[in-house]
């Protein structure tokens, strides 16, 4: 084994030392939050909990846990994360195979229609003026059909079906294989990295997305999502803040502070983004740099 020299044992040693140190920087906010979150709520407003909790307990979760509302909030964010993933990532998947094909004639044409639309968008009230005529508000579809194709990852796994050799398309025409059954059995499994990678985009912004609840869905409770219930128990939190703890809220007379509440919220939201993440962390990268790179 060849012996490092002292350079070497300087500049492994700061890596080493910076890597921890970046690691450290990662994981403390969300071991706090976790801390802040099994902690009792009325020594959470003491101050001074760092990694772990001073006086371990369930009742902040315990509390989220049977409202009624955050059950059914949690089934239609499970829904919506799967369905409009699937329908995206097939939708977004498509188009793309639409438009790397060399034999379409609108291709140019239609790829800068699509790359008007991340720089230019008709304005809030328009699109919510278009979901109204089309009935979609309290309607469990608003939160598909609008998303249901997004323009940046339309050139991503266009790029990346770009790196496809072509001919792989045109033996299997002359084998009989029309369109469809070259995308779904030759295109689609090949765009593996690419459809993982997107994947994950559009999962994670459905598992997030609160506002069009807001907009479209506020006054239905049984199409309710999950970060929609985050973002009113934040909005209580702080218009509580100044409030003593056995104040005359709810949450004082449960002995459940906000900021415990708040708390436990987020890492109930987060930690189904946490769980699937490394399932498709080796596609990520190799999606990101073999798809976005061409254009």
């Amino acid at each position: 084994m060849k012996r490092m020299s002292a350079a070497d044992i300087i500049f492994h040693t700061f890596n080493y030392l910076l890597m921890i140190i970046l690691m450290i920087a990662t994981l403390y906010p969300f071991l706090n939050v976790l801390a802040i979150s099994l902690n009792n709520s009325i020594d959470t407003v003491k101050g001074g909990i760092t990694i772990f909790p001073r006086e371990f307990t369930f009742l902040n979760y315990a509390e989220i846990f049977k409202t009624k509302a955050l059950l059914t909030s949690v089934i239609i964010s499970v829904l919506r994360t799967i369905i409009g993933t699937f329908t995206g990532i097939i939708s977004t998947a498509m188009v793309a195979f639409v438009i790397s094909r060399h034999d379409f004639i609108a291709r140019k044409a239609v790829t800068i229609l699509y790359i008007i639309t991340m720089y230019v968008s008709g304005g809030l009230i328009p699109e919510y003026m278009l979901i109204r005529n089309l009935r979609l508000t309290n309607n469990f579809l608003v939160y598909i059909l609008p998303g249901l194709i997004s323009a940046f990852n339309v050139i991503v796994i266009r790029s990346f079906i770009d790196g496809l050799p072509f001919e792989l398309q045109e033996s299997a025409k002359l084998d009989g294989a029309n369109d469809l059954t070259i995308f779904f059995r030759i295109i689609f499994p090949l765009c593996t990295p690419a459809i993982a990678t997107i994947s994950l985009f559009i999962a994670v912004g459905q598992w997030n997305s609160w506002f069009d609840t807001y907009l479209y869905c506020s006054s239905n409770k049984k199409l309710t999502t999950l970060q929609f219930e985050l973002q009113k128990i934040l909005l209580s939190a702080q218009s509580s803040g100044q409030q003593d703890i056995y104040g005359s809220s709810d949450l004082a007379q449960k002995r459940v502070s906000p900021e415990s509440l708040r708390m436990a919220m987020t890492v109930v939201a987060t930690m189904p983004i946490v769980i699937v993440y490394p399932f498709v962390q080796k596609y990520f990268i190799k999606g990101l740099t073999l798809g976005a790179v061409k254009t």
